[in-house]
């Protein structure tokens, strides 16, 4: 277990790239559209790319960086 908390990628990023952050954003922006305009299809429209961009950054590239092996060398210090 310590040594998959070693390989996580978040430990690399600064605090407005953390998954907290992604999340807080991501639910800020789709919940502001139906705050401001309340309309389903502008909601959907803005709700696409953000859980796409959500989507991305917190489930396929942790697991890409890990995969690729970077984590490793960084860690040895080369």
């Amino acid at each position: 277990m310590s040594e998959k908390q070693a390989m996580s990628p978040w430990k690399y990023k600064p605090w407005w790239c953390q998954p907290w952050s992604i999340l807080l954003t991501g639910v800020t922006l789709i919940s502001g559209s139906w705050v401001i305009f309340k309309t389903v299809w502008l909601t959907v429209l803005v709700c696409v790319p953000v859980l796409t961009w959500m989507g991305f950054f917190l489930i396929i590239w942790p697991q890409l960086v890990i995969r690729s092996g970077i984590l490793e060398s960084h860690e040895d210090g080369v």
